[in-house]
């Protein structure tokens, strides 16, 4: 499964847009600056209160499908909010020299200027969809009904929607079957499955999620009355089709993922420069000492969409060409320093730097060798949605006692049951909490640290 898989170009507008838009209220603050006095306070307050109230307001949530009247009334209800926090600093902060008509002519040019790029972004995204220059998502439908054929009337009639469509599969075809439809999709790297469930049984809407959740794709519904609305479901409108998408990546959100990149960073340089500055030189000369060879051990391994990226660990075996094979109790190739700091999880710490490189988190599933990755994405069912977010130093299915080698079957299920559940319910508090007790965890040492 070792695939290449397609960036998605449209993860960086929501972090750019909101990096821009704070430049522009904090910039615009010495084209005014005779209004306040105090200006790092002012910069402070507002650029705080702004991603607060855009968070809530949703104000970066413009997708492919949203149209202006919507970003209308965005614009609209943010710069209300914005408007009150402004005048409140006057109060709040005891202000009482602060030019009102000064601060209020801020305001407009704001305004203006947001509304400005706002809608420029808007329009020069669409042009460059219909154009189909690029940020565009490959697509199929399965199904057959008056929704169905609407849909794809959408895909087909707006370019700048950024939809190719590629294929519909229709139950009334002679030689209709879902393997068919899902050897297509893998073929032609298809990055979203639409259906309409009122002509699937229970038995094919399961086979469709197994498969998309196992092939990375992203699978969406055209509603009807079928039990499916018994899920937790997003609501989402193609012009007036309403699409119910499956499955929500918290982490996926622009805010949540520049908040855990953040989270990952600021934990990564702590351990980067108080703890592996004086480590590695240490821990190096007794590797060496011990056993000829490099201090770290880089392994190729699978990460977010199956990208691969370059793992390190300090090395705590001697060197072999078994490199493929996970580590079992009592490993010959564990050497006597390697066999300590396997126990107490220093090997891993090299990581940290693949978190600041941006190839893991410190918190999330852990990345599995090729080989096992090509073995359980084929036999353990939902097993790829791991593959949703990147890989972790620890994780969920860690501290929960589902680490290192995996003996039996319901070892995989139960790690992967665990890696699903953190992805569907990730928040901060979760990567703390995990974070302390994989801590408390290598204090009191663990059964499978070997």
């Amino acid at each position: 499964m070792n695939t290449i898989k397609k960036e998605r170009n449209s993860d960086y507008i929501k972090p750019i847009s909101y990096l821009i838009d704070l430049g522009v209220i904090n910039g615009s603050i010495f084209l005014f600056e005779t209004f306040i006095t105090d200006t790092y306070l002012f910069s402070i307050y507002i650029s705080f209160l702004w991603i607060i109230i855009s968070f809530k307001n949703n104000f970066y949530d413009v997708q492919r499908y949203t149209r202006v009247l919507q970003i209308v009334t965005l614009i609209l209800v943010q710069f209300v909010f914005y408007g009150l926090i402004l005048y409140a600093f006057i109060g709040f902060f005891k202000q009482p020299y602060i030019s009102r008509l000064a601060l209020g002519n801020y305001f407009l040019f704001v305004l203006a200027v947001i509304s400005f790029l706002k809608f420029l972004l808007y329009f020069v995204l669409n042009k460059y969809r219909s154009k189909q220059l690029g940020n565009y998502r490959n697509v199929v439908v399965i199904g057959n009904t008056e929704k169905t054929r609407q849909l794809i009337y959408i895909f087909n009639k707006k370019l700048d929607y950024g939809y190719k469509f590629k294929k519909q599969f229709t139950l009334e075809e002679e030689d209709f079957s879902l393997q068919k439809c899902f050897k297509f999709i893998i073929e032609n790297d298809i990055d979203e499955i639409y259906t309409s469930v009122a002509e699937l049984s229970n038995k094919q809407i399961n086979r469709i999620i197994d498969f998309a959740d196992n092939n990375l794709k992203e699978l969406k519904f055209i509603p009807d009355n079928k039990d499916i609305y018994s899920k937790k479901l997003k609501y989402e409108y193609y012009d007036y089709i309403p699409i119910l998408s499956l499955r929500r990546i918290p982490i996926q959100e622009p805010v949540n993922k520049a908040v855990k990149r953040i989270f990952d960073i600021l934990i990564s340089l702590f351990i980067v420069v108080f703890i592996l500055s004086w480590l590695i030189p240490i821990l190096g000369l007794l590797i060496v000492i011990e056993s000829k060879g490099p201090i770290f051990f880089r392994q190729d391994r699978p990460g977010i969409k199956e990208k691969g990226f370059g793992c390190y660990k300090f090395r705590s075996m001697a060197i072999n060409s078994t490199t493929e094979k996970s580590a079992s109790r009592n490993d010959a190739r564990v050497t006597r320093i390697g066999r300590f700091i396997r126990k107490t999880s220093i090997d891993e710490l090299p990581q940290f730097f693949n978190v600041l490189f941006g190839h893991m988190s410190v918190v999330g599933p852990r990345p599995h060798l090729w080989k096992q990755n090509e073995m359980y994405g084929t036999t353990i069912s939902k097993y790829m949605v791991r593959y949703f977010v990147k890989p972790g130093i620890t994780g969920l299915a860690q501290i929960k006692g589902y680490r290192g080698e995996i003996e039996t079957k319901e070892d995989i299920i139960n790690r992967t049951k665990y890696d699903i559940f953190y992805i569907e319910n990730w928040s901060l508090l979760m990567d703390l909490n995990i974070i302390i007790q994989t801590a408390v965890n290598i204090f009191k040492g663990e059964d499978k640290a070997y």
